[in-house]
């Protein structure tokens, strides 16, 4: 059984600050991913026991990053999706094992007023081809912060919401498109009209505290693995962040 976590930590120094080393010792994931690290090389020592320990920096200071923490050694590593231009804010570290691919993804933010929605569109196109060609080889599990609420049922409140970055119409279509390609969305399939269950709160208006939420944060698999697939879980209850982790359990 493979355990994944995946969590958005929004800063990992603040989230240390606030107990993700023990949270991280507890969980004793397989594989461990974090999105918006917000550090440079050198800025944190954090190299858990037992772990093979991978970090793609932006290349603007105290901006998105990912890493991935794995006690499994991948037999390739690769940072980005090969593309320049998608390549300078620290956003995929993709794993290559025997069985499969795995890759950890912050996807940009679409911003106020939609500012970057253009971009956030090429990046999309960008990506699902860059999926697709890793699923041509092997199967692939990704994870990580999205930034879209798919379906109304993904956020507190869609009708409020639909011009807003993460949950316009544009964004829901590229997830639809990728989706389309040949991938599941792991909790949706477990639980496919579950209301209520949340992955990122606003830290302003009492959000989490209304449940006020979005589900933006994701495990999706090559559509070949859906047998075996075995939990999709968010833990809506572990704080340190204004996102939540997600989880995974798959027979591989």
């Amino acid at each position: 059984m493979l355990k994944c976590i995946s969590w958005n930590v929004n800063g990992l120094r603040a989230a240390v600050g606030k107990g993700f080393t023990t949270y991280f010792q507890s969980v004793d994931a397989d594989i461990f991913s974090l999105q918006e690290t917000k550090l440079q090389a050198g800025q944190i020592d954090f190299a858990p026991e037992g772990y093979h320990c991978y970090w793609n920096y932006a290349e603007r200071k105290g901006y998105s990053g990912v890493a991935v923490f794995t006690k499994r050694e991948p037999i390739s590593v690769s940072y980005g999706l090969g593309i320049a231009e998608h390549d300078k804010e620290g956003r995929v570290i993709t794993l290559e094992f025997p069985e499969f691919y795995h890759v950890t993804v912050y996807t940009p933010n679409s911003q106020q007023e939609n500012a970057r929605l253009a971009y956030r569109m090429e990046w999309e196109d960008a990506f699902r081809e860059y999926m697709v060609s890793l699923d041509a080889k092997k199967p692939v599990i990704i994870c990580g912060d999205l930034n879209v609420a798919h379906k109304e049922i993904d956020l507190k409140n869609p009708a409020t919401n639909h011009h807003n970055a993460g949950f316009t119409d544009e964004e829901r279509g590229k997830m639809t498109e990728l989706l389309g390609a040949g991938f599941t969305d792991t909790f949706r399939y477990f639980y496919p009209d579950t209301e209520g269950i949340y992955s990122w709160w606003s830290y302003r208006f009492r959000a989490r505290e209304k449940n006020a939420g979005w589900r933006i944060d994701y495990y999706i698999v090559s559509n070949r693995l859906r047998d075996k697939l075995k939990s999709a879980s968010i833990y809506t209850e572990v704080f340190g962040s204004d996102h939540c982790p997600v989880a995974l359990e798959i027979e591989l």
